[in-house]
C-alpha cells in the first residue's frame, strides 16, 4: 500500500490523498486552496469562471499531476468526498475530468457539489454517485472490489463522514475533518460503534484532521454556540436596531440556531448572498432544512439591491444573515462596509460574527480591514460568536484511544500545525518515522 499526500499537508487547504493498491488507486477529496482564490478575486474587477489552468498556476487546486509522475493516472476507480466544504470538493469541477472514475459522497455533499458546478456553468465527464450517511459503497477494482464505508461524524456542515476504505492490507480511515459533537443540533451524532467495529478488524493507517492538534482542549459542542446566539441576540438592547449575522454558509445547523432566535424576536430572517443560497438550497433538496418556511433567500443583485433598499424603513423586523464573516472581497458584508449596496448602517445597529477568522494573513488583514471600516457607522459588533468544527489535542486522544491504528498521518495544515500530532503520537507510544508520520504536498508513504 502507498499512500500519496497530494495537498492540505503544507497548509490548510486543497486537501486532497490518494491510496495506491496495485492495479488501483482511490483518492480522497480534491479541495481548493481559498487564499489563493480571495487573492485572485481581488484583483478582478468583474466575477470570473476559473480555467483549471489558472487555478494551477496560482496554486489553487492540489498538484495532483504527481499522479501522473508514478503513474496511477489510469488505475484511479473512485474519488471519494468527505464533506461539503470547497477546501475539500471545490477542485471538483476543475481537475476530476482527468480520472475516469465516479465522484462519491452523502447527498448533501453531493447536491452542495452539483450547485457549484451549475452555479459557474461546469460540467464534468465523471458520474456523481451518493450514499448515505453510515452506507457503503463498492469500488470496482481491475481484479478485486473494495468496500468504502461512509461514517458519521460531526463537523460544522451536514453529512460529514469519516471514510473507512476496506482493502486486503487493512483499513485506511480517512478522518479529515472532525469534532467529537454528542448533541449536534441538527443531523447525527458521531457513529461511535462503526469506529469500535473497524478498530477491531484492524485499521492500518489513519488520515488524520490535525489543525488543532496543538490546542489543549475539547473543542465544544454546537451548542455551545447556540447558547452564545442566544445571549447575544436575546439579552442585547436591540429592538430599535437593526441585526446583521454573518456566518459559514454551509454551516445549516448555527443558521438553524438563528433562526430559532429571530422568531423569539419576532423578526422575519433574510438570508442574503449566492453562497449561502447555495449551501441552505441544498439542505432543502435533501430534507435537512427545518427552518425552510421561516427565511427567505435573497441572492439574485437586482433582488439584494431592492431588498436593502427596503430594509432601510423595515430593519426593526428584520433580520439579516449574510456573507462576508472573513472580509472576503465581494461579500455582503464587504460591500456594505464599503458603502457598495443601498444600506446604511446606522449608529447601535448589531453587527454578530458568527464565525472565527480562518488564521491566514490575507483573511486576518481583510477582516480588520473590514471591522475599521464598520466601526466608522459607529455600529455594535459581537465577534466570535463560534465554536469550531475541528478537534481539539483532547478529542484527537479520544478517536486515537478508540482506533489503535498502526499508522498516524498527520493531514490539514501546515507542518507546524501537524507537527503537535507528531508529539501526541509519541505521547501515546507511537514512534515517529514508523508509526506516525509527518508528511508534505508531493510524497509517497509505502507501507
Amino acid at each position: 500500500m502507498e499512500i500519496h499526500t497530494i495537498g492540505g499537508f503544507n497548509e490548510v487547504g486543497k486537501n486532497m490523498t490518494a491510496v495506491s493498491l496495485g492495479d488501483d488507486t482511490i483518492i480522497f477529496d480534491m479541495g481548493l486552496y481559498l487564499p489563493a482564490v480571495i487573492e485572485l478575486q481581488e484583483e478582478e474587477t468583474q466575477p470570473q469562471t476559473y480555467s483549471e489552468g489558472k487555478l494551477r498556476s496560482i496554486g489553487a487546486v492540489p498538484d495532483d499531476l504527481v499522479i501522473d509522475k508514478f503513474g496511477l493516472r489510469n488505475k484511479v476507480r473512485a474519488i471519494l468526498l468527505g464533506h461539503a466544504h470547497l477546501d475539500h470538493i471545490g477542485a471538483v469541477p476543475y481537475i476530476a475530468h482527468r480520472y475516469h472514475a465516479p465522484v462519491v459522497g452523502t447527498p448533501f455533499t453531493t447536491t452542495v457539489l452539483k450547485k457549484i458546478m451549475d452555479d459557474d456553468h461546469i460540467k464534468i465527464p465523471n458520474q456523481i454517485k451518493t450514499v448515505n450517511p453510515n452506507s457503503s459503497f463498492t469500488i470496482k477494482g481491475k481484479k478485486r472490489s473494495y468496500k468504502a464505508e461512509f461514517i458519521n461524524i460531526t463537523h460544522s456542515t451536514l453529512q460529514t463522514s469519516m471514510i473507512a476504505l476496506h482493502t486486503p492490507e487493512g483499513i485506511v480511515l480517512y478522518a479529515n475533518d472532525f469534532k467529537l459533537d454528542n448533541t449536534p443540533i441538527l443531523g447525527l451524532p458521531p457513529n461511535y460503534s462503526a469506529l469500535k467495529r473497524i478498530a477491531k478488524q484492524g485499521v492500518k493507517v489513519l488520515i488524520i484532521d490535525s489543525l488543532y492538534s496543538g490546542s489543549e482542549r475539547k473543542t465544544p459542542s454546537e451548542k455551545i454556540a447556540r447558547a452564545l446566539l442566544e445571549e447575544v441576540l436575546l439579552t442585547t438592547n436591540n429592538q430599535k436596531s437593526a441585526i446583521f449575522v454573518a456566518t459559514f454558509s454551509s454551516h445549516i445547523a448555527r443558521i438553524k440556531s438563528i433562526v430559532d432566535f429571530a422568531k423569539k424576536l419576532n423578526r422575519k430572517v433574510y438570508l442574503v448572498g449566492r453562497s449561502l443560497k447555495k449551501y441552505v438550497s441544498a439542505a432543502i433538496d435533501v430534507n435537512l432544512c427545518p427552518f425552510k418556511n421561516s427565511v427567505k433567500i435573497v441572492s439574485y443583485k437586482r433582488e439584494v439591491e431592492s431588498f436593502l433598499k427596503k430594509l432601510n424603513k423595515s430593519k426593526t423586523n428584520s433580520l439579516v444573515v449574510c456573507t462576508g464573516h472573513q472580509g472576503e472581497p465581494g461579500s455582503i458584508m464587504d460591500r456594505l462596509s464599503r458603502k457598495k449596496l443601498p444600506f446604511e448602517f446606522m449608529q447601535d445597529d448589531n453587527i454578530v460574527f458568527a464565525s472565527k477568522t480562518i488564521p491566514t494573513p490575507i483573511n486576518m488583514a481583510n477582516k480588520e480591514q473590514m471591522d475599521k471600516r464598520l466601526k466608522k457607522s459607529k455600529v455594535r459588533i459581537f465577534d466570535g460568536v463560534h465554536v469550531s468544527g475541528h478537534a481539539g489535542r483532547e478529542d484527537i486522544k479520544d478517536l486515537l484511544s478508540i482506533i489503535n491504528p498502526e499508522n498516524i498521518i498527520p493531514a490539514h495544515g501546515s507542518t507546524q500545525q501537524l507537527t503537535p500530532m507528531i508529539e501526541l503520537a509519541r505521547e501515546m507510544g507511537y514512534q515517529a518515522g514508523r508509526g506516525c508520520h509527518l508528511m508534505q504536498d508531493g510524497q509517497k508513504l509505502k507501507l
